[in-house]
């Protein structure tokens, strides 16, 4: 599912117009993508919480070439299930 089709799924089942829904969603991903550049983490009870790690630098290799590559040291995301996500999975 891509965004697109998230916003017509939603605006379905809320009865929202698509526009509407397209800015809440906006306004919600602008809010967590905030919350995590300045380090907070995001919980969604029953959803999940998102969170920042840092990953050190490193040696990875390049799959076409097999030619080694030096990866920089850098901030990223971890995202970890709640518990109402696993039972919607299982």
């Amino acid at each position: 599912m891509n965004k697109a089709e998230l916003v017509a799924a939603v605006s379905e089942t809320s009865g929202l117009s698509s526009p509407q829904v397209r800015t809440a969603l906006d306004s919600i991903l602008d809010a967590v993508s905030a919350a995590l550049a300045a380090g907070d983490e995001v919980r969604l009870v029953g959803f999940g919480s998102f969170s920042t790690a840092f990953r050190p630098a490193g040696h990875a290799r390049n799959p076409r070439t097999g030619e080694p590559v030096r990866r920089p040291a850098a901030r990223t995301v971890r995202f970890r299930a709640g518990e109402g996500l696993k039972r919607a999975l299982n």
